[in-house]
């Protein structure tokens, strides 16, 4: 049926004529997606592997990308830049797994965890008797009893 021949068919926004519509069977898009498009991820990697030239020492030097960057970073760094050695810092600490390994293991001593499992022992039970579950007990003399043990 054609607009001419259902002169009530609504025609406006979100409604074009019916001639105009998709065909059933065929596509929107009937090219479909390019081949070979990238997306932004894909564009830095590439641009990041790129091979430069350098002059270290006197001798030419080719490396990537990425790596000049680095090496330039840190060289700001080691001059007094704060901002590049908190840069550089911060992407030791993301990628070099020993370099993030050195602050988390960090382990308390037995006799410090002792104490701070003594201190919640105490909190707890404070907490508990300001609510009214528990009734009061005296705190130092359980102390008493344990280092007595």
């Amino acid at each position: 049926m054609t607009d001419a021949a259902e002169p009530n068919a609504k025609v406006g926004y979100k409604r074009p004529p019916r001639h105009t519509r998709f065909q059933p069977g065929v596509s929107g898009n009937p090219r479909g997606r390019q081949k070979g498009v990238r997306d932004f991820g894909a564009d830095v990697k590439r641009t990041l592997e790129i091979p430069v030239t350098l002059t270290e020492n006197g001798k030419l030097k080719r490396v990537s990308t990425q790596e000049a960057l680095i090496l330039r970073l840190r060289e700001k760094a080691l001059k007094g830049d704060a901002r590049a050695l908190e840069t550089l810092l911060s992407l030791a600490r993301t990628h070099n797994e020993d370099f993030a390994g050195q602050s988390e293991d960090r382990s308390l001593l037995p006799e410090d965890q002792a104490i701070l499992d003594a201190y919640l022992e105490d909190a707890l039970a404070r907490r508990l008797q300001s609510q009214g579950s528990v009734p009061p007990t005296d705190a130092g003399a359980r102390k008493g009893e344990e280092e007595g043990q």
